[in-house]
């Protein structure tokens, strides 16, 4: 078990008072990219700037596993990063976490009670898209998801982010303590909008005077955040175990590139982020569109392509010069002209990305990117392919992304393998896999998901011919072969 006496000498460790942090960060999921990249920005703060932001962490995933939690509780809350690079690698002990809650060992209430601590001044969240209970297509609230459905009726003991939240803005207006800022650090467009949306939607269904107040009080800035970080595996964690000179269960990895664009509108102040890395800025729309188009689009086309060809990791996936070539083309070709930025060398950017995808020493797996297709897309793909229709300008390797995506929620890969998927719609995409015939059927039953697609996508017929011609040609050619001629087409 991981303490300061146990780690090796070249792991840096904090060199700062941590009697002196004041729990005034409470963050909803603990997972591995909140632990390496927001929670590592404070860790800077406190070292080179004596900081004295501290961090709560909370899990209020009812489903999830505890031992994560446990483990930070038995290490006096430190945990280790470790940034990977072909050069070498480097570690850090993180200090800065006060205390921890999961709603499934100490209750819901017990959340709500950490939320509702005076000091907290901002709550902040790394849930994933589904975490919001929302329509990915629209970005508003489900009001058909079961979780809010209970929390509507149930507000006192609440099942969802949104609820969870509402819980402990009203318990903390009720109780005459200052409101705090809602900062979502989720790869969502938009994502403070995003859970603006969602917060105030439950809130007039539940308590017409509580969104009112919510308008008037709280604020819920954008955020933009950028570090891979893939999936730490058993193998990975006994690995590290030896270069830190000890076992850490909380260990993560991630490549040492970081980014964090915030939206400075905070009502009840924030850390100094500015001083440890990150920008602070008034608008951070295009920077999130630059983001989730160049980078998460390339990703996630590179998973269901990379996937079905045979690819583990996006590094292998660099090694073939076709895959490449089309995650770069894709990247300036397609994304780029659909983006709002100015001042940004867009070439340059996409090349730094080629290059942070070629470091074998992160094995970041396509399975991986490849989960929650369903709530990735729209973001990722849809709008810019809306772009293009709407500007009459090529759009293949979108349309090819999407037909991958097809192919892959199929189940079945090209040597007839199952495929393990990981959606949140897990049910209605298998129903209408085995419900539909291959080929065009299978097309227009999945294009239907207006969850994901809206109604204008599959009424486009040059939308969904672009993708029925990929998906067919991926039935009889392949992945790496239908990559290969669309991108010689370039």
């Amino acid at each position: 078990m991981l303490s300061v006496e146990t780690l090796a000498d070249d792991v840096l460790i904090p060199d700062y008072d941590r009697s002196r942090l004041r729990a005034r960060i409470l963050h909803i999921g603990f997972g591995a990219f909140h632990r390496a990249h927001q929670a590592v920005c404070a860790d800077r703060l406190a070292r080179e700037q004596h900081s004295d932001w501290g961090y709560i962490e909370c899990a209020i995933n009812l489903h999830s596993t505890s031992h994560l939690m446990a483990s930070l509780r038995q290490q006096d809350y430190l945990y280790t990063v470790t940034e990977m690079a072909d050069s070498g690698k480097t570690s850090r002990a993180v200090g800065v976490i006060t205390a921890a809650v999961n709603a499934r060992t100490d209750g819901i209430d017990a959340v709500i009670a950490a939320m509702c601590q005076p000091e907290i001044a901002i709550v902040s969240m790394t849930v994933t898209e589904k975490g919001y209970c929302h329509h990915p297509a629209t970005g508003q609230l489900n009001l058909e998801h079961p979780a809010i459905q209970h929390d509507i009726a149930h507000p006192d003991a609440p099942q969802s982010l949104p609820g969870v939240i509402l819980a402990a803005v009203k318990r903390r207006r009720d109780g005459g303590l200052p409101p705090f800022s809602v900062m979502s650090c989720d790869n969502m467009s938009e994502n403070g909008h995003v859970t603006r949306n969602v917060i105030l939607q439950l809130a007039e269904k539940q308590d017409a005077g509580l969104a009112d107040y919510i308008r008037h009080h709280l604020t819920f800035p954008s955020t933009m955040v950028d570090r891979i970080v893939p999936a730490m595996t058993q193998e990975a964690l006994d690995a590290l175990g030896e270069k830190l000179g000890c076992y850490d269960p909380v260990a993560v990895q991630c490549e040492p590139f970081f980014q964090w664009v915030i939206e400075d509108n905070f009502v009840n102040g924030r850390p100094a982020w500015e001083k440890a890395g990150a920008e602070l800025v008034d608008d951070v729309l295009p920077f999130e569109e630059m983001k989730l188009r160049m980078l998460n689009g390339s990703h996630s086309f590179l998973a269901y392509l990379g996937y079905l060809a045979g690819y583990q990791h996006i590094s292998d996936c660099m090694e073939d010069d076709d895959f490449l070539r089309a995650a770069r083309t894709l990247m300036l070709a397609e994304q780029a002209p659909t983006l709002r930025t100015k001042e940004i060398d867009l070439v340059a950017y996409a090349d730094s990305l080629i290059a942070r995808y070629q470091n074998r020493a992160i094995k970041h797996r396509t399975w991986q990117i490849a989960a929650d297709g369903t709530q990735k897309l729209p973001q990722r793909w849809l709008d810019s392919i809306r772009w293009h229709l709407a500007h009459h300008s090529r759009f293949d390797l979108l349309a090819l992304g999407v037909a991958g995506w097809i192919r892959y929620v199929g189940g079945v890969d090209e040597q007839g393998n199952p495929i393990e998927i990981n959606d949140p719609l897990k049910e209605a995409l298998a129903q209408r896999v085995s419900e539909s015939a291959e080929g065009e059927a299978r097309i227009a039953a999945l294009l239907s998901l207006k969850k994901v697609f809206g109604d204008d996508l599959p009424a486009n017929t040059q939308f969904t011919a672009r993708v029925l011609d990929f998906y067919q040609q991926l039935l009889r050619s392949g992945a790496k072969e239908t990559v290969k001629q669309l991108i010689a087409s370039y």
